[in-house]
């Protein structure tokens, strides 16, 4: 049997779901990542109605890169060979890529934690937040799951956290990439369910 989530001590954790990264130049959600944005959205119901915690990390980009250091790797996101760093942000801080999509709007009483790097944790005051108001266990969804996803998994689980992870509401562009982190390594570190367990879970 699941073991229930307790709306007291549960947040649901909403990962750069922003313009930039989940719509079109035309406003318009891309299309393979529908299906995740609306699970995304039956998740942030359920935890509404159940008056738990909601926060959303933001990539608080500046289009100056004032914030950003290139550093070199062997390719892009998309496995190109890279001669020289070279890296710029598809959100930016201010302008509308780097506001949060209007189908998963947040509220004021959600936090809204403005980030740097790709884990939420990192230099944010999302640790304080959670351990104020006594969260031992974080509900993870967003994009990317080999990115961002990955990253503030792996800082969850060092600092101690209880993570869920709904695989079908997070995106990805490579579904291979994806595949691998929920059958392969997201299990070692978290309870990897589908949305419909989740919210099942949330509701006992």
């Amino acid at each position: 049997m699941m073991a229930e989530l307790d709306p007291r001590t549960t947040c649901l954790l909403l990962f750069d779901t922003l313009n930039g990264y989940l719509k079109t130049e035309d406003r318009k959600l891309i299309a393979e990542f529908r299906p995740a944005v609306e699970n995304m959205r039956l998740l942030v119901e359920a935890f509404r109605g159940a008056k738990a915690t909601i926060a959303y990390g933001t990539g608080a980009h500046r289009a100056d890169m004032g914030m950003h250091r290139d550093v070199r790797t062997d390719t892009d996101n998309r496995l190109r060979p890279l001669a020289e760093p070279h890296w710029r942000p598809s959100v930016v801080a201010g302008e509308w890529s780097g506001q949060i999509v209007d189908e998963l709007a947040a509220r004021p009483e959600d936090f809204v934690v403005p980030k740097f790097r790709w884990s939420a944790f990192a230099h944010t005051y999302l640790d304080q937040a959670l351990r104020v108001h006594d969260i031992g266990t974080v509900v993870l969804a967003g994009g990317s799951t080999d990115v961002g996803v990955a990253a503030t998994a792996f800082s969850a689980h060092d600092l101690d956290y209880d993570l869920v992870i709904p695989r079908d509401a997070c995106t990805a562009h490579e579904l291979d990439n994806h595949e691998q982190f929920m059958r392969r390594i997201f299990p070692r570190m978290a309870r990897v369910r589908t949305t419909r367990e989740v919210i099942a879970m949330l509701g006992r």
